[in-house]
């Protein structure tokens, strides 16, 4: 790969055309000279109505998918699939960005990003909502002192009470349904901790302990799914020179806040799940004898230009392309790519420890990832 060549990186092809599927293709779309190669389903129903809806080639598996020389596969399948699929791919020389988590077990996980790494590979994991507008202007934030030193994070991702949600009507734009067999069976921890587990990674480094518990507190004919994976998990992370507590369920009411406490005050971002969220710092003043935190609030302004922003209907405005374009970036200059490798791994490493709860100490660890040049 010729460092500067930015024609690498931007041959795409997509296996599992699932209902996250019609989450990319939108944002893929947001970034110009992306060529999507192919997709490829085990489904061949699911795989003629995504192709037919987004105009995209079908192919009859995964050998004919990897003979259109793809750059970056997105692996898009089911959580259980993940490792299988995103080891067929690095074994076909792509680089892979792959949904999370990275893999159901840890020792999987290092094998896969041992597998990358001695084929001279990338292997990035969701989610990239770190590389986005909101994530990108807090941490600038805190890099700028906005806040004084920080020294507490409450990080929230409850999403309400879903038995009662009416999931079963969900239905992507291809009309894929959502996904509620596989959501159930994989946990909500891992299926979202990332989202603010990366946030704070970026922020403060590598987590040093974490410390939890969890629980499965709904009965199985809620949902469906006859398994004993967690409903709900909280967590202290022990960072170098701070502490956070991140707390998921899918029981509470819905709560997305991120609170990072300083000398000097506070940040709050209320939603992860939507890249333009606005970041607000909330002083802190004594009056005659007394603390106060100010009920007015000031608004950060990102640093300059952003990303392309993606709306959606429902409970994400992301855009879930950030880090494929990352991605090809980094191909393109000849460097790695920021959530790939160690980044991605620790990241998996942390949910995993966080689901199963109890006490742990990471075995993984990353070297410190770059702002966005937007926000640097």
């Amino acid at each position: 790969m010729a460092a500067g060549d930015h024609r690498q990186g931007r041959r795409i092809a997509i296996v599992g055309t699932g209902y996250v599927a019609d989450l990319y293709m939108p944002s893929l779309r947001s970034f110009p000279g992306f060529e999507i190669v192919g997709a490829w389903d085990v489904d061949p129903g699911r795989l003629a109505a995504f192709a037919r809806h987004w105009s995209v080639e079908p192919t009859t598996g995964f050998a004919a998918l990897s003979a259109r020389a793809p750059d970056i596969v997105l692996n898009l399948t089911s959580p259980h699939a993940h490792a299988a699929v995103t080891r067929a791919a690095l074994d076909a020389g792509c680089h892979v960005w792959s949904e999370k988590p990275l893999a159901l077990d840890l020792d999987e996980a290092e094998a896969l990003v041992r597998h990358a790494r001695d084929s001279g590979r990338h292997l990035a994991s969701a989610p990239c909502s770190v590389l986005g507008r909101a994530a990108q202007t807090a941490w600038a934030a805190i890099r700028d002192g906005r806040i004084g030193t920080p020294r507490l994070v409450y990080a929230e991702l409850d999403d309400d009470f879903l038995p009662a949600a009416p999931h079963p009507r969900w239905r992507s734009a291809s009309g894929a349904p959502w996904p509620a067999a596989d959501e159930f069976r994989t946990g909500c921890t891992l299926e979202h901790a990332g989202y603010y587990l990366s946030w704070l990674m970026a922020m403060f480094g590598p987590v040093r302990r974490i410390v939890g518990g969890s629980a499965r507190l709904l009965d199985p004919a809620q949902t469906g799914a006859g398994h004993a994976t967690p409903d709900f998990a909280s967590a202290t992370l022990h960072f170098d020179a701070m502490v956070a507590r991140l707390t998921c369920s899918i029981v509470a009411r819905h709560d997305h806040r991120l609170r990072i406490f300083g000398d000097n005050g506070v940040l709050e971002v209320d939603e992860a799940w939507a890249n333009g969220a606005p970041v607000r710092i909330r002083r802190r003043h004594v009056i005659r004898r007394r603390l106060i935190n100010s009920p007015f609030a000031t608004t950060v302004r990102p640093a300059g230009a952003s990303h392309p922003m993606v709306g959606r209907r429902g409970a994400a405005s992301m855009n879930f392309a950030l880090g494929v374009a990352e991605m090809a970036q980094a191909i393109a200059a000849g460097r790695p790519p920021r959530l790939a490798g160690d980044f991605a791994l620790h990241l998996t490493e942390l949910a995993l420890a966080m689901q199963a709860g109890g006490d742990h100490r990471p075995r993984t660890s990353f070297a410190p990832i770059a702002p966005m040049e937007w926000d640097a």
